[in-house]
């Protein structure tokens, strides 16, 4: 184990962030692992918490510290046999590595613990010599919450465990042959010897997939099923003795809803044969969401507040005046009003426009339903924003700012499952209409999405008949996920809409002439609707609920939507 660290060890950045396009917008993946690394480095670095190299630390007063974790990192490496020396080939891809600085927070935003991992840069790596198969399935947002709140309802335990160092428990194949130099600050071999992989480290491109494989081969031998239609969902259902068991994968954080305490220390004893566990006790906090239960209430309340704080901080929005909506129903938002000469690109070109709106994504996919159109419309014009859309994204923060104290609660729920869904095309200029739907248990949100449909619509009919189609994909996966991890629902699921043209097709296809062009999948509707898996039915523009989700609304409404959405003050 080494005893110190160069100075003069040269450092690669490694660039996180992470965008995919889906239907048009840029949006950050839900399902990236390293979402919440990136959102939280791009906060970190105003609060200046932690450092960027090895350098940067030994410079500031709480390098003991760091030096500890960088020592305790060693020491977990050493233990779990993550490499041996050896001498590299000829002509061998040696890939480097670097020390990755994490300043753990509580709930209330204080440093409880200094972290720091080696990450291999895994950029290097050659596809199909060094690495194959990537792929390693996270558990959705949506998943979770039904968990939590399901839990809450069935008067389940909920609690928490952390793997430490999870990466480090896969195992690489045989022919992942793979060579990294000594970490920074470590002394170089004498003989010119570099370290052979033998386990997955962060940063590797395979480390992921390597990591769920070995997890899902433990909770096979301890007795879990995997849920089919989120496949990092597991479940264990006994009946002598009673047990039942929900397990919500995130990477290296675990989310247990149990029947007894007992059984979730039972678990937690198989857990520990096999890889090393930080038990965290009843869940608080995950993902940075805060989780606050109240069980003699019945209530279950999800928030962001100090992930908002701290984005606030970050754009220097902490003392801005709040305002009541997050999207001023008298703009429209365009591409002309790109910067359209020198001035105008030079005032854009400091702003931080993608990494505003990522960072407010994250909130809008987590527990802030009410702003997901507001986000999900600046986003389109990420490419070459202007300042009218900057305005736009600074009016959300103004929002949440006065916002951030609502919760997202979960009560005693019936388990009656009701979704809505909605299009709004008065906005657009492209005829690609505004959808957006919402599914609520008892009132209270467990998913929603606002996004752009991907056809040109020709009529308002044919785009509420497509986001029909949307939300009735999103109903069979609710119930489906619902009657594996947790009891089937008896109840049929109703979906409702507010065209009764679009309700109307769904049973029969009485306007071919104008539908004839409308593609089949869209039609599978149909066939959902006549088998009785799905009721839809008409519900009035005043209450759908899902237009919170299509389009800028008054205060009023924005209110009301968000309160049905199961947006309430604690």
């Amino acid at each position: 184990m080494p005893g110190s660290f160069g100075e003069d060890e040269e450092m690669a950045d490694v660039a996180a962030e992470a965008w995919s396009v889906e239907a048009g917008l840029p949006m950050l993946r839900e399902s990236w692992p390293g979402l919440e690394v990136a959102l939280a480095a791009e906060i970190a670095d105003l609060e200046a918490l932690e450092p960027h190299n090895l350098a940067e630390a030994k410079r500031r007063p709480d390098w003991p510290l760091w030096e500890q974790a960088i020592h305790e990192e060693l020491a977990t490496l050493h233990a779990a046999g993550t490499w041996t020396l050896e001498h590299a080939p000829p002509g061998a891809n040696v890939i480097r590595s670097k020390w990755v600085f994490k300043a753990k927070k509580d709930a209330s935003g204080k440093v409880i613990r200094y972290k720091v991992r080696l990450v291999a840069q895994g950029f290097s790596q050659v596809e199909g010599v060094n690495y194959f198969d990537t792929y390693a399935p996270i558990t959705r947002l949506a998943s979770s919450r039904v968990v939590i709140a399901m839990a809450n309802h069935l008067g389940l335990e909920l609690h928490q465990v952390d793997i430490k160092g999870a990466y480090l428990n896969g195992k690489l194949m045989d022919d992942e042959v793979l060579y990294m130099r000594h970490p920074p600050g470590y002394h170089e071999d004498a003989s010119g010897r570099v370290l052979r992989l033998c386990k997955s480290l962060y940063g590797l491109k395979q480390a992921g997939r390597q990591w769920y494989q070995k997890f899902t081969s433990i909770l096979s031998t301890l007795g879990f099923q995997q849920c089919k239609v989120d496949q990092a969902v597991f479940y264990k259902h006994c009946k002598t003795p009673h047990v039942f068991i929900v397990i919500a994968m995130h990477v290296d954080d675990c989310t247990i809803a149990m029947s007894s305490v007992a059984a979730v220390d039972a678990f937690k004893a198989g857990l520990r044969k096999h890889v090393e566990v930080t038990d965290l006790s009843e869940l608080h906090w995950m993902l940075g969401i805060e989780v606050r239960r109240d069980c003699a209430g019945g209530t279950v309340h999800l928030s962001q507040c100090s992930y908002i704080d701290s984005i606030l901080r970050r754009y220097s929005f902490n003392d801005v005046k709040p305002v009541s909506t997050p999207f001023d129903t008298q703009v429209r938002l365009t591409l002309e009003q790109a910067p359209a000469d020198a001035a105008e690109f030079t005032v854009m070109h400091d702003v931080p426009y993608r990494e505003a709106v990522g960072v407010l994504n994250w909130a809008a996919l987590a527990t802030c339903p009410d702003i997901a159109f507001a986000v999900a419309t600046v986003a389109r014009f990420s490419a070459n924003p202007g300042m009218a859309h900057w305005t736009a994204v600074k009016q959300i923060f103004r929002y949440v700012t006065g916002t951030r104290n609502l919760w997202l609660t979960y009560g005693k729920t019936h388990r009656t499952l009701v979704g809505y869904a909605d299009a709004d095309g008065s906005m657009t200029k492209d005829c690609r209409a505004i959808t957006g739907y919402a599914f609520l248990i008892d009132g209270r949100a467990m998913s929603w999405s606002s996004k752009k449909q991907e056809i040109v619509s020709l009529s308002a009919m044919e785009s509420e008949y497509v986001v029909a189609t949307h939300g009735m994909k999103e109903a069979l996966w609710l119930c489906n996920l619902l009657a594996e991890a947790f009891e089937p629902i008896m109840d049929m699921t109703t979906l409702f809409s507010d065209n009764q043209s679009a309700i109307a097709l769904t049973w029969d296809h009485q306007f071919h002439l104008h539908t004839k062009h409308i593609d089949v999948r869209y039609h599978f509707i149909h066939w959902v609707v006549e088998n009785g898996a799905l009721r839809l039915v008409y519900c009035p523009t005043a209450d759908m609920v899902a237009d919170a989700l299509t389009k800028a609304l008054p205060s009023l409404k924005v209110k009301h939507f968000a309160k049905c959405l199961g947006l309430h003050a604690v």
